[in-house]
């Protein structure tokens, strides 16, 4: 039965990382923890920031964003890939496929945009910490905010509508362990010229983009702290710095990798395991690098034990 837009293929079969018998339980294991850890470590640093209101800042307001959207395109991807370490055939409709590649643009956009926000608040908090307050308003971090998710809708929506206009006929196998946009084009049997030059083209402008702006605002802050006369806070600045940079580093590079070449220039191998990093690592490592290191959330997330105690 072909479906309104032309296509024939009504289901995907989702070959997964690895089809190796002796892989599949030690990976499902692997991966499990891993988004056991993800769900935790962001869903309590939703809660922690939610409930103490001495949280209510910028910077953990950035931060609550960040982990919100990091639990929802984690849990966008992660159980689905983990069925295919327990099925032989892993299925998914062809409008579950369209729809888990809809989120999944929504939610990794936002985050580049989010990712900017931060590096713009850092950047406001250590070069001109008496305007902070003032540029750093209420309504301008809600305009960050919004301008994020919009970013984000509108970069999903292009992705995927220009999905939409494929036809797939034959295959329906995708060799990955989700819908993502590059194996996708590889089932196409009509061409897919128009949509490489959108990936580039709109990719490139959500990769490219936020990354130059966020090393310049980088740059600016490393400049700010060499003239810091203390030891002690050019040590701690570094540190918060050195972290941030770390994770944005890891986050835009395998993104970068993925999205900014041909499809035809990445083996398959190679870009499931760039994609690990940006979808299933990075989502758990955020709230460690970003906020569990930082004493006020320790405070924070002491105080309620403590009252659980009692």
């Amino acid at each position: 039965m072909a479906l309104a837009n032309g296509s024939i293929v009504t289901e995907f079969i989702l070959l997964g990382l690895t089809e190796q018998p002796r892989l599949q339980m030690p990976l499902f294991l692997l991966f499990l923890v891993i988004y056991m850890i993800t769900v935790l470590g962001n869903l309590t640093l939703i809660i922690l920031i939610a409930l103490n209101a001495h949280l209510h800042t910028p910077m953990y307001f950035f931060l609550f964003n960040l982990s919100f959207v990091d639990l929802c395109y984690s849990s966008v991807i992660t159980p689905k890939m983990l069925m295919n370490f327990v099925l032989k055939k892993n299925l998914i409709s062809y409008m579950g496929c369209m729809s888990q590649l809809y989120f999944f643009c929504f939610f990794i956009v936002s985050e580049c945009y989010i990712l900017v926000s931060m590096a713009y608040d850092r950047y406001v908090a250590i070069c001109n910490p008496l305007l902070y307050n003032t540029v750093m308003s209420p309504r301008v971090c809600a305009y960050l905010m919004l301008g994020s998710y919009l970013t984000g809708f509108s970069g999903a929506v292009i992705h995927t509508g220009f999905m939409l206009r494929l036809t797939f006929c034959d295959s329906n196998i995708i060799n990955h362990y989700f819908c993502d946009v590059l194996p996708l084009l590889q089932l196409s049997c009509t061409s897919t010229y128009v949509n490489e030059t959108e990936i580039f083209i709109v990719g490139g402008k959500d990769i490219i983009l936020p990354s130059v702006i966020i090393f310049i605002s980088y740059g600016f802050i490393l400049s700010s702290i060499l003239k810091i006369r203390s030891t002690t806070g050019r040590s701690k600045a570094f540190s918060t710095c050195s972290s941030h940079v770390i994770a944005v580093s890891l986050f835009f590079a395998s993104c970068g990798f993925m999205y900014l070449k041909p499809s035809s220039a990445i083996p398959i191998d190679q870009g499931k395991i760039s994609s690990i990093f940006y979808t299933i690592v990075v989502p758990m490592l955020n709230p460690l690098i970003y906020s569990l290191r930082n004493k006020d959330v320790k405070v924070s997330l002491g105080k309620i034990l403590n009252r659980r105690k009692f």
